[in-house]
């Protein structure tokens, strides 16, 4: 489980923009990065098109944000230019990533117990330490939520 102040964990994804992007790489920016469980379904769709719309004052701050999921760059692609979004979206097939945030865990629905992605963000700064986690998030005020506490 990663907290405030942690450095944050080394990955290398592919994106939806046909690159791999790396965290060491994006060092001197912060960087907002969001757990979500599956591209085009209700509430990660919220969750993502709230942080496509919150860019302007994320991009004040210096920050950029990176969406990751399980899914494939195939699913991504169709995710990005459906709801027009406006940063990368990262696969994260084998869960390793999430594993290594702690964004992977037990879930339960439908009375029905499995393993998935665990929603959530965490803005990492500028020197590559986690300034802060959010857990169990409302994805459809969320993007603003973070936005807005990139300012204080």
């Amino acid at each position: 489980m990663m907290e405030v102040g942690d450095l944050a964990p080394e990955f290398e994804l592919q994106s939806d923009r046909g690159d791999r992007v790396r965290l060491s790489e994006l060092r001197g920016q912060r960087v907002i990065l969001f757990f979500y469980p599956k591209d085009d379904t209700s509430g990660c769709t919220k969750e993502a098109c709230g942080f496509r719309d919150a860019m302007p004052a994320i991009v004040e701050r210096n920050a950029i944000v990176l969406g990751v999921s399980p899914d494939p760059v195939r699913s991504h692609e169709r995710f990005r230019d459906k709801y027009d979004l406006n940063f990368p979206l990262l696969a994260d097939e084998d869960h390793k990533v999430a594993d290594a945030y702690g964004a992977w865990g037990p879930k339960k629905m439908y009375g029905r117990e499995y393993h998935g992605i665990l929603r959530s963000t965490f803005v990492i700064g500028e020197d590559g330490r986690i300034e802060k986690t959010y857990r169990k998030v409302r994805p459809a005020e969320h993007a603003d939520e973070v936005a807005a506490e990139l300012g204080e």
